[in-house]
């Protein structure tokens, strides 16, 4: 059985301050659970966050890496930064930072196999768009992206990432794709993980959904067979993010 894991991806939302806050607030409720938990918070709030859950089983994630490890890159974070101060997981290639940072399916992969070098846990964001849902490609998409992402990773390293199927037409919309719909997809991607790897390896990949989860949708969506749980948004900010890991 695949522990599942429901992160709570805070994009950019809450000061140091707030977090604590929040932190503080729920972490009794939702720490000690069959499940993992992760906060995915901003670069600022990191070390309060870290401050915050400790004692607890909860994990703190960052939303995003540089592919190297050092050098003129201004405004960005090196996997080192991040592991030195206990950050566990990071979002790689989530679809915001494709559509506003023109991130591209190489530079996920690049960004994954850095994070795998340095012992971070990889959320690998994967989706398609309206547009290609309505042109009935969304299996194609998220093959396509899967593969690119695991490109060149070794079969013991694809087995600690975690894979995020977000279609971004659900995200921050209220819109969520459908049971049947998030398995759809989630199957897909255990299918070309298998066709990597073999149906071994695909089994113990962690597949998450991610698009409007909330607390009233939760416990349909990750009882289905293929998906191990939550990428959740804006539901992970608020007081409701407990029955959403309790589900």
């Amino acid at each position: 059985m695949r522990k599942k894991i429901i992160a709570g991806n805070w994009k950019m939302n809450y000061t140091p301050k707030e977090t604590k806050a929040f932190i503080d607030a729920i972490k009794d409720k939702v720490s000690g659970t069959p499940h993992e938990v992760v906060f995915c918070v901003p670069y600022v709030d990191l070390a309060t966050a870290l401050e915050a859950v400790k004692g607890t089983d909860i994990k703190i994630g960052a939303q995003n890496i540089h592919q190297e490890d050092k050098g003129a890159f201004t405004g960005e974070i090196s996997a080192d930064m991040l592991v030195e101060i206990g950050v566990t997981h990071v979002v790689i290639g989530h679809s915001e930072r494709r559509q506003y940072f023109g991130e591209t399916d190489l530079g996920v992969n690049a960004k994954a196999k850095k994070s795998l070098a340095k012992g971070l846990v990889p959320i690998i964001c994967v989706g398609e768009s309206l547009d290609q849902r309505k042109q009935g490609v969304t299996i194609d998409i998220v093959r396509l992206q899967t593969r690119i992402a695991f490109l060149d990773i070794p079969e013991g390293d694809a087995k600690k990432c975690v894979v995020a199927y977000e279609p971004i037409w659900a995200i921050g919309t209220g819109l969520t794709a459908s049971s049947d719909q998030a398995e759809e997809a989630c199957k897909a991607i255990r299918d070309v993980l298998g066709e990597i790897y073999g149906t071994a390896v695909s089994d113990e990949i962690r597949i998450q959904y991610g698009g409007s989860v909330t607390a009233s949708n939760a416990s349909e969506l990750f009882k289905m067979p293929d998906i191990d749980g939550g990428l959740v948004g804006g539901a992970s900010l608020k007081p409701d993010f407990e029955k959403i890991v309790n589900f």
